[in-house]
C-alpha cells in the first residue's frame, strides 16, 4: 500500500494545500461579509434586511454545486458582456467565490441568532456610558456575538472544508481531484480514496481542537 502511495504523496499534499486555500479563502470572505452585513439586518425598516433574507433563502435552497457552476460559467458570460471581450473566470477564483457566497448565507444566520441573543441592556448600558455606535459594536456587541456564535462558526468551517471537494468538478486539482487522478493511474482507487479520507479527518480533527480551545478561552463557563 505504501509503495503505491509514495510516488503520489507529493501530489496529494499539493492537493491538500489547495483544498485548504479554497476553504480558508471562502471561509474568511464569507465570515467577513457576514460580520459587516448582520448588524444591518436588525432594523425592520432597513431594505437591506429584505434583500438579505431573499438571498439567504435562495442560496440555502439550491445545491452548492449549482452555485459553483453559476459563478464559473455565468461569471465568464457576464464579464465578457461587460468588458466587450472574452474574459474567462479561473477555477480557483470561481471556487472560492462560490463557496464564500454559500458560507456567507449560513454565517449571516449564525451571527444573526448570536446577535439577537445579546441582552438589550448591554446596548443601553454602553450608550449610557457614552460609547459611540462604532465603539458599542466593536467593544461590546462584536466580542459577545463571536462568543455565542463560535460553535456555529466552527461547524461551518468543517462544512466549507468538505464542500471544497466540489470544486474539482470545474477542473481545480485539489485533494479530491488529485486522489481521482492517482486512483485512475494506478488502478488502486480504494488506497487513494482512503488516503484522502485520512487527510480530511486529520485536518478536521485539528480544526475541531483549535475551535474547542478558542471556545473555552472565550467562554469561561465551558472550561
Amino acid at each position: 500500500m505504501f509503495d503505491v502511495i509514495a510516488p503520489y504523496a507529493g501530489q496529494l499534499l499539493m492537493g491538500l494545500m489547495l483544498t485548504l486555500k479554497v476553504a480558508l479563502g471562502s471561509f474568511v470572505i464569507g465570515l467577513t461579509l457576514a460580520v459587516i452585513a448582520t448588524p444591518l439586518t436588525q432594523s425592520s425598516r432597513n431594505p437591506f434586511r429584505f434583500i438579505l433574507n431573499i438571498y439567504v433563502t435562495v442560496i440555502r435552497g439550491i445545491p452548492e454545486l449549482l452555485v459553483i457552476f453559476l459563478i464559473f460559467y455565468g461569471g465568464t458570460v457576464v464579464l465578457t458582456e461587460l468588458t466587450g471581450s472574452y474574459f474567462e473566470v479561473d477555477a480557483l477564483s470561481a471556487g472560492i467565490a462560490a463557496l464564500a457566497a454559500v458560507s456567507f448565507a449560513y454565517f449571516v444566520e449564525i451571527l444573526r441568532a448570536a446577535l439577537q441573543g445579546i441582552p438589550k441592556g448591554q446596548r443601553e448600558a454602553a450608550l449610557v456610558l457614552g460609547l459611540s455606535s462604532s465603539q458599542l459594536f466593536t467593544r461590546v456587541i462584536l466580542p459577545q456575538m463571536f462568543q455565542r456564535a463560535l460553535p456555529g462558526i466552527g461547524n461551518q468551517w468543517l462544512i466549507v472544508l468538505k464542500e471544497s471537494a466540489l470544486v474539482s468538478i470545474i477542473g481545480l486539482e485539489e485533494l479530491m481531484r488529485k486522489s481521482v487522478i492517482a486512483a485512475g493511474a494506478t488502478h488502486h482507487p480504494l488506497t487513494f480514496y482512503l488516503s484522502a479520507a485520512c487527510l480530511y479527518v486529520a485536518v478536521t480533527a485539528v480544526s475541531s481542537s483549535a475551535f474547542g480551545v478558542a471556545e473555552r478561552r472565550l467562554n469561561p463557563a465551558a472550561r
